[in-house]
């Protein structure tokens, strides 16, 4: 009898230890689907909205979420090349730089106001005797983030092609933190991206994130020129995310935008109002601009 006692306890403990290298199904609770956005803003205030988001999913799906905001958008690239993450909320240029090096899939491209495509704009304060472009030469200027399509690439790109020289360029580490560089002098011109306005009249811009606590910024802060167009950001899958449960997400995001609180959260998440399904070759002219100014996507990244 204690060799059969002794023999069981044997066998459950093989059995449990053979179970400890197994990995659970993605989108349980043990492995959830792991959703990352870009910094593009104050990170607490996208990981309050991106919860709502990974909450709504999974009442509609079943699936487990982990909403996360790492502290680049190059962080949220990679992390895409070694499946730290699942789905990325990739901005334009991002994307293009996932796809390329990683095999990335974009599943939606997002809508504001009924465009699928923005610009960037070149930002001085009203005060600045700052007018146009070419006014920009031997000033500061503000970027967002390397890997930011309207925030950097593109304004970059138009700066090169005049031959306007910066003296100097820092980057602020979002649009919101580009805004208050010129608002607060830190820079004499800041580059961010630019939607337009309401039927009210009301300000879309990168400006808006900022309007609540200083109220005068569209006042103070003026725009002086604009980029070409840009197809909007993304909602990205990585390489070899089960097909099956990338419609189901997709379709429930669509869904999500024509919800009052899928609505309210959208737009104060980064000012979306719907989604459209993705396509691969929207983003071919964003690629024609780096052939343009005979750049590769990772150079913008060193």
């Amino acid at each position: 009898m204690k060799i059969l006692r002794f023999s069981l306890a044997i066998i459950t403990i093989l059995i449990l230890l053979s179970g400890c290298g197994e990995v659970s199904e993605l989108g349980t609770k043990k492995n959830p689907i792991k959703m990352y956005f870009v910094p593009s803003m104050e990170a607490g205030k996208i990981v309050t909205s991106g919860q709502e988001i990974a909450d709504y999913l999974h009442g509609e799906t079943g699936y487990f979420f982990k909403v996360a905001v790492p502290t680049s958008y190059a962080a949220v690239i990679e992390a895409m090349g070694t499946k730290e993450t699942d789905i990325a909320w990739l901005a334009t240029f991002a994307y293009i730089l996932a796809n390329e090096k990683y095999g990335a899939e974009v599943g939606l491209t997002t809508v504001r106001y009924g465009l699928e495509k923005y610009k960037g704009q070149f930002i001085a304060r009203t005060d600045s005797g700052i007018d146009k472009l070419e006014d920009i030469e031997g000033k500061t200027i503000a970027y967002t983030d390397a890997a930011s399509t309207s925030g950097y690439i593109y304004p970059s790109a138009i700066l090169a092609k005049k031959n306007i020289k910066p003296e100097r360029y820092l980057f602020a580490g979002g649009h919101p933190q580009v805004v208050l560089s010129v608002y607060q002098g830190n820079a004499d011109v800041g580059c961010t991206f630019w939607s337009p306005k309401d039927e009210e009249g009301n300000i879309h811009d990168a400006r808006s994130a900022v309007q609540e606590t200083f109220a005068d910024v569209e006042e103070k802060v003026k725009i002086i020129g604009f980029t070409d167009w840009i197809p909007n950001d993304t909602v990205t899958f990585r390489k070899d995310f089960p097909a099956d449960m990338k419609e189901n997400i997709i379709t429930t995001l669509v869904d999500y935008a024509k919800t009052p609180e899928g609505s309210e959260t959208l737009k104060r998440l980064l000012q979306i109002n719907d989604f459209v399904r993705g396509n691969d070759a929207d983003y071919d002219v964003v690629r024609e601009t780096l052939k343009a100014i005979d750049a590769d996507a990772a150079d913008f990244l060193k």
